[in-house]
C-alpha cells in the first residue's frame, strides 16, 4: 500500500507516521525532508517561510505534483507498505490517487494544533498564534496549483481523521482507515 498523508499544521501527521512505521511496518518518505534538503543546499534558513518558498518554486518549475512524484518514485523502488508525508497541494493528492495510492488526512481544532506545534519547538513554529494562523491562511492557495493548498488537499483525502484527543483515539481511527483502504485497493 502506498499511503499519502496530508493534514493541517500541528494536527498530528508526525504521530500518525510514527504509528504507521513503528506499529504497522510502513516505510516513511517525507516531503518536508525533501524540501529541507533543497533549502539547505541553497543556504537559506530552515524555517517555514523558506520551506514554502522552495516547495512552491519546485512545483512551479517542475509541475504541481513534482515533490510527491519524486517521493512516489522512491517508494516504488522500496516496495511494501509506504507512507509519504506531507502532501501539501491539490495536485499532489490527485497525482498520488491517480497512481493508485490512498490519501489519509489528519486535522484538529486550530487551538490544539497551535499548542502542539509550539510545544514541539521547531524553528518553523516559533511564532505567535496570530502569525501562525496568518501563515496558514497564506498557504491556502486555491487558485494556483503550484502553491500549497493544505485545506484543499485535506478535502480531497480519501479519509480524514479528527485528532482532538489521545494517541490511542488517533490510532483507532488510523486502523479503521487502513481497513477501508485495503478493501478498496
Amino acid at each position: 500500500m502506498i499511503l499519502g498523508l496530508t493534514g493541517s499544521f500541528g494536527a498530528g501527521k508526525g504521530a500518525a507516521v510514527e504509528y504507521l512505521v513503528e506499529q504497522k511496518g510502513f516505510v516513511h518518505f517525507s516531503a518536508r525532508a525533501f524540501i529541507v534538503e533543497v533549502v539547505k543546499e541553497r543556504g537559506l534558513p530552515v524555517d517555514r517561510d523558506s520551506m514554502i518558498l522552495i516547495g512552491n518554486e519546485l512545483r512551479k518549475k517542475f509541475g504541481p505534483s513534482y515533490i510527491i512524484d519524486s517521493l512516489y518514485a522512491r517508494a516504488k523502488e522500496v516496495g511494501g507498505d509506504v507512507v509519504i508525508e506531507s502532501l501539501r497541494a491539490v495536485g499532489e493528492v490527485k497525482s498520488l490517487q491517480t497512481h493508485g495510492g490512498c490519501v489519509l488526512g489528519v486535522d484538529a481544532d486550530p487551538q490544539i494544533r497551535y499548542a502542539r506545534a509550539f510545544a514541539r519547538g521547531s524553528e518553523t513554529d516559533k511564532v505567535t498564534f496570530e502569525k501562525w494562523r496568518e501563515q496558514e491562511e497564506e498557504e491556502n492557495n486555491q487558485s494556483d496549483p503550484t502553491k500549497q493548498n493544505i485545506f484543499g488537499a485535506l478535502q480531497l483525502s480519501d479519509t480524514v481523521v479528527q485528532n482532538n484527543g489521545s494517541f490511542e483515539e488517533l490510532y483507532v481511527q488510523i486502523d479503521e482507515a487502513l481497513k477501508k483502504f485495503s478493501t478498496t485497493a
